[in-house]
């Protein structure tokens, strides 16, 4: 007929939409019923524990326009993995609805991970004519806890632990209104209905209220006093930033030298302190709000004692309304590291808070909203233009990283013994856990166990297949051995570094891998650390490594890196390096190194290694930089920042080493290293010649390999790659050699991102039918 529209007819059609991915928690049913508003749709939409499950009725060509502006376009924070779409009769609905939330027997919801406070809802508690003025627990569908408070799932505030804080009239109203931005907002509260805040001091007894605990928090900081904060996912310790007051907390903490993280009211205090590029600015700022490491402004000096010996400093903006709150009074940056007793989880129950950091905290500023998981902050850097975590916690956590492959079982990798993650791997997606921290205890065990449930019931899993440290020594190990799992697989630790770079990069073939890192146990019992291997998920093979250095006295050895210097210059130059460890050593460490020297030929009773730590806590000794380990990793990040950017364009000036049979050997650079000191070289310059002497070793050995077997993809992983001028310097050089590298941008090189190397090699063995524990060619 002449003038008919050619397309979609005006016929009423209902379709059943099921969308999986993360779709709860963020606003993804208010957008829902915003968008069937605008197109004229009835129906309804509901959570369920399989995501949102939703009923769309009207005409076709309007139900089109909804499922592709659904699709294509979803709330910022949301993404959608799968949508299934079905046909279904008629339902003649009178009107579009948010229905109650229903358990499915498939789970596949995602929770987001908790989101920091959004500007909205910052300029309603600045302002004194909106109810929500001052109030530190203020959030909407766009902000605030998430991962942190949820219990189970669907994500509905019975099943937080807001449940307690049944909400008043007018946040009733607020969240069952779809022209409101607390529309269905779970943990949705006000001062009248929602937690509140007390002040306690050491003995537990409270001294400061609801009414003037504000006041009461600036008053007795400015005064030098450390708090205990309740936060998101967990207590922090808080101080100003002052030279006493820091150390007053590192010598009530006993951490003498670890860096701490500052917090800062805005950007603008950031820029004041620190070089920050855009970038790194938008980190800052972003809903993850991690904590960022930045480069420190050398005329505008903040006190010595907060990152002793190091030029960087971890930054992070407020993330919660409390924080926010805590910076608008007379300090604009503060102290804020995570409040757990060394080598323990971090606290997040008042009472234990109470009990464990009474000699340490002044006073106590908690709240009665429980914290269901415990959440450290998340530790990001920019390095190169790319980012890179040292951290993946808050912010981040649960929100799962994409595989390159389809997983036909459940498969469970537990993780390190330090830096512990567990890692799920299900269907093409791999779910980190929070930063865990170190194993060995009771406590970090509970934790462990605590936040393994945890996933497990969300997601509904039950592991068939699982993974784990080849170290028979390690705690996590020995957990592993006692989980319920039928396929269980050893993984060699630096199989597993290789296997976690492969796997974040969707990269499924053979490839070379440059491990470098501190400690993995290898197959013939020494320590690894530098390992240029070969290989893929299922089997490796060893191309090159350091020559093996005996541990004098033994793993003792990680803590004192002298002691590693004594192995070096002894093993390298004989007496006369023998004599320079006792020019060096002997005014501090005299009577241990005379118990050393006695057992200097008695190297069948020394533990061999081919750490790359090691290696460099050698050097940092050798340059007076640092002797003695206080936390992990000290001397190798106190000698790598004695580079900057500037030195990264300079060409290679490498001291001498050998490559042969397999072996990288830097005993030749000790005695040039030895000489130059003695003739009065800057440390910076030796410094760099040395970082100079590993990126050629490992250019050398990368290309060798390469040619020898065809590979053009390296995987570089490990601990040590945090080091910025090695990253840079060896990435722009092989890069130019046409050899593809792949790095770690979703989780940490070092062992927090091992779990996913562990769960990969195991699945994989598991589904190619390979027997055994995974050890070099088999």
């Amino acid at each position: 007929m002449a003038g008919e529209t050619v397309g979609y007819k005006k016929e009423k059609t209902c379709l059943q939409l099921k969308i999986n991915g993360i779709v709860q928690g963020i606003g993804f049913r208010p957008y829902v019923f915003s968008l069937a508003q605008k197109f004229d749709l009835k129906g309804w939409v509901r959570n369920g524990s399989g995501g949102v499950l939703l009923e769309i009725e009207g005409e076709e060509e309007k139900i089109s326009s909804f499922c592709r502006q659904l699709i294509c376009n979803p709330p910022s924070l949301a993404k959608i993995d799968k949508v299934e779409q079905r046909t279904i009769p008629l339902r003649n609905f009178q009107s579009f609805e948010i229905n109650s939330s229903q358990a499915q027997q498939e789970r596949h919801a995602l929770i987001p991970p908790d989101l920091a406070v959004c500007r909205k809802c910052l300029g309603e508690i600045s302002d004194p004519n909106d109810r929500h003025y001052l109030y530190p627990f203020t959030n909407c569908t766009h902000c605030g806890p998430r991962f942190t408070i949820v219990e189970d799932i669907p994500y509905d505030r019975c099943k937080t632990s807001m449940r307690n804080f049944p909400p008043c009239p007018e946040c009733r109203q607020e969240y069952d209104d779809p022209g409101d931005r607390r529309f269905h907002a779970q943990p949705v509260a006000c001062p009248c209905c929602g937690p509140q805040l007390e002040i306690r001091d050491r003995t537990g007894k409270v001294v400061s209220g609801e009414s003037n605990w504000l006041e009461f928090f600036w008053e007795k900081m400015c005064q030098g006093n450390i708090f205990a904060v309740k936060g998101l996912g967990g207590f922090h310790l808080a101080c100003i930033v002052q030279s006493s007051a820091v150390q007053t907390l590192r010598n009530r903490k006993k951490r003498p030298f670890k860096p701490f993280a500052v917090m800062c009211r805005e950007l603008k205090t950031v820029e004041k302190y620190c070089h920050l590029t855009e970038d790194e600015a938008e980190l800052l700022s972003s809903p993850s709000s991690p904590v960022v490491l930045l480069e420190q402004k050398k005329d505008l000096f903040l006190p010595e004692n907060i990152s002793p010996g190091l030029n960087t400093l971890g930054v992070m903006l407020p993330y919660t309304p409390l924080h926010f709150l805590l910076l608008q009074g007379p300090f604009e940056i503060m102290i804020l590291t995570s409040a757990n007793p060394t080598d323990l989880p971090i606290l997040k129950g008042n009472d234990e808070a109470q009990e464990q950091l009474k000699d340490i905290a002044d006073f106590f500023l908690v709240h009665n909203r429980d914290i269901v998981q415990r959440c450290d902050d998340s530790v990001v850097r920019i390095i190169g233009g790319e980012l890179q975590f040292q951290r993946r916690s808050r912010g981040f956590v649960p929100r799962p990283v994409e595989l390159g492959f389809q997983t036909e079982a459940t498969v469970l990798g537990v993780g390190a013994e330090m830096k512990n993650t567990f890692c799920l791997l299900k269907d093409n997606k791999a779910f980190l856990s929070q930063h865990l921290g170190e194993m060995g205890t009771l406590e970090s065990d509970g934790f462990y166990r605590e936040s393994l449930d945890h996933f497990l019931r969300f997601f509904d899993l039950h592991p068939q297949i699982l993974g784990y440290d080849l170290h028979p020594g390690y705690y996590i190990s020995a957990t592993a051995k006692s989980l319920s799992v039928k396929n269980k697989y050893a993984v060699q630790h630096h199989h597993g570094h290789f296997a976690s770079c492969l796997a974040e990069n969707g990269f499924g073939g053979k490839a070379i891998g440059v491990i470098l890192d501190g400690t993995g146990y290898g197959i013939d019992g020494a320590i690894w650390g530098f390992e240029i291997i070969t290989g893929d998920f299922v089997n490796f093979k060893r191309e090159y490594h350091q020559r093996y250095i005996p541990l004098y006295g033994g793993e003792s050895s990680i803590k004192w890196p002298w002691r590693m210097c004594l192995s070096y210059l002894v093993h390298s130059m004989g007496e006369e390096g023998l004599s320079v460890a006792r020019s060096l050593f002997a005014p501090r460490f005299e009577r241990e190194l005379k118990v050393l020297e006695k057992g200097i030929n008695s190297l069948p009773y020394y533990l061999p290694t081919s750490s790359c730590g090691r290696l460099f806590d050698a050097v940092a000794a050798l340059l007076g930089i640092c002797y003695e380990n206080t936390y992990e990793g000290q001397a190798a990040i106190q000698l790598g920042e004695l580079l900057n950017d500037k030195d990264i364009a300079l060409p290679l000036d490498p001291y001498p080493f050998l490559l042969k049979e397999k072996e990288i050997d830097f005993f030749p650079m000790f005695p040039v290293m030895a000489g130059e000191i003695k003739k009065g070289a800057s440390v910076s310059l030796i410094a760099r010649r040395f970082h100079d002497t590993i990126v050629k070793a490992i250019i050398m050995a990368v290309k060798e390999v390469s040619g020898r077997t065809g590979l053009n993809a390296a995987a570089l992983s490990g601990g040590t790659w945090h080091n910025p001028y090695l990253l840079r310097k060896i990435v722009n050089i092989l890069a130019q050699g046409k050899i593809k590298i792949l790095l770690h941008r979703s989780v940490p090189p070092n062992d927090g991102g091992l779990s996913l190397g562990q769960a990969a090699v195991a699945y994989w063995r598991w589904k190619a039918n390979v027997p055994g524990d995974t050890h070099e060619g088999n």
